[in-house]
């Protein structure tokens, strides 16, 4: 099996969105709260193309994986990152603090269960990283707490880093990190 990855194209935006909603609760803990309304439409994933990243992972020309990131413009029309975007001057990094200008938004990412344990995540989120850190110092995103598969994957086999811990419509989450 070869594994190829490239930035998505328009014509990928309907499997995206296909694949985004039939897999968005794969990686929660059996009897983990399901994730509602996190998904995007095809429109909202042909913005993305279109001004941030979708890195695609893919097999015989099928989709396999994928990891998303863009500006937050995108997205701050949703209540969990408007409630992000305002925690993100609390938090320093070094001799500087996080703001929409030196962050974007990263996440979700979904790599198809038969691919997994294979290095897929690790190119993705490295592939991603390369592209975003030519306009981006930092990359951002929330887990929730009972997601930890997907804590123990952005933490070890990414390197990020949990900068804080927020509760938001009765649930918790950890926000990472990623310097580029």
């Amino acid at each position: 099996m070869t594994v190829s990855y490239r930035l998505a194209r328009l014509n990928d935006a309907k499997e995206i969105a296909h694949l985004e909603l039939t897999h968005m609760n794969d990686e929660l803990a059996p009897g983990a709260q399901a994730m509602s309304g996190q998904h995007f439409t095809e429109q909202q994933l042909s913005v993305l193309i279109n001004q941030g990243w979708i890195m695609l992972a893919i097999v015989d020309h099928a989709i396999i994986g994928y990891v998303i990131a863009g500006p937050w413009s995108i997205f701050k029309s949703w209540p969990i990152y408007q409630h992000i975007l305002k925690r993100l001057p609390s938090i320093e990094i070094g001799f500087s603090t996080l703001s929409e200008k030196n962050s974007c938004q990263y996440g979700p990412i979904w790599i198809d269960s038969r691919h997994r344990g294979q290095g897929i995540f690790e190119v993705l989120v490295s592939k991603l990283k390369r592209d975003v850190g030519q306009k981006y110092t930092y990359m951002v995103t929330f887990i929730a707490e009972d997601n930890a598969l997907s804590l123990a994957a952005h933490t070890r086999k990414a390197s990020m880093e949990v900068v804080d811990y927020f509760g938001f419509q009765q649930r918790d989450y950890y926000l990472l990190l990623l310097a580029n």
